[in-house]
């Protein structure tokens, strides 16, 4: 066991400590992914649909980043970020707006925002608009998911998914905090008014 962790640990890494804070993020998000149908199946119950086997196929997507990176670690950032988006649509797609999935698109922006180092800023701007745009599709367009729930269903789903974002988005502060350099700044001494 040693042995995959340290190998997994070599597949991570990188000389750009954003970069291997992203590719760390990445196989979270791969080794979360196929515990979300279970997570489904234990809040929607025998209405659980096969369908729902779908949201995994995002897994090979998440654990190629760091292969990318390891070629152009600003490619493997806006690989994560894109899929991240495109992932957050297909879930979307297949459980229906109202379970709350559009959510991801917050930790989506997160990775946009802070994800990049200030020369990249203008592509990071560029890609944060992409959570945007995704929202808008998916409020306007008229998707049908292949099963519709019921109301306490979906409320379910919402609780689910904004628990899951909620822990993401602390799980991306911790990440990037970890990635920044930090600066020892000793504090300006007290002025003592006589």
């Amino acid at each position: 066991m040693r042995g995959l962790f340290a190998a997994l640990g070599r597949y991570i890494a990188h000389d750009d400590p954003l970069t291997a804070a992203l590719n760390k993020v990445a196989m979270v998000l791969a080794g979360n992914t196929p515990f979300y149908p279970l997570y489904l199946w234990a809040v929607l119950g025998h209405d659980a649909s096969p369908v729902i086997l779908l949201t995994l196929c995002s897994f090979p997507f998440w654990a190629v980043v760091p292969a990318i990176a390891r070629r152009c670690g600003l490619a493997g950032r806006v690989f994560l970020t894109i899929i991240g988006v495109l992932n957050t649509i297909w879930c979307s797609i297949i459980l229906g707006f109202d379970s709350g999935t559009a959510l991801f698109l917050i930790p989506c922006i997160v990775l946009a925002t802070l994800g990049f180092h200030q020369r990249e800023r203008k592509l990071s701007l560029a890609i944060a608009a992409l959570p945007f745009i995704a929202y808008g599709f998916l409020r306007i367009a008229d998707i049908s998911p292949p099963r519709l729930y019921q109301q306490a269903e979906y409320s379910s789903l919402i609780t689910l998914n904004g628990f899951s974002v909620a822990c993401l988005i602390g799980f991306l502060g911790l990440a990037f905090a970890a990635a920044r350099p930090t600066a020892e700044t000793p504090l300006a001494p007290i002025r003592r008014e006589s």
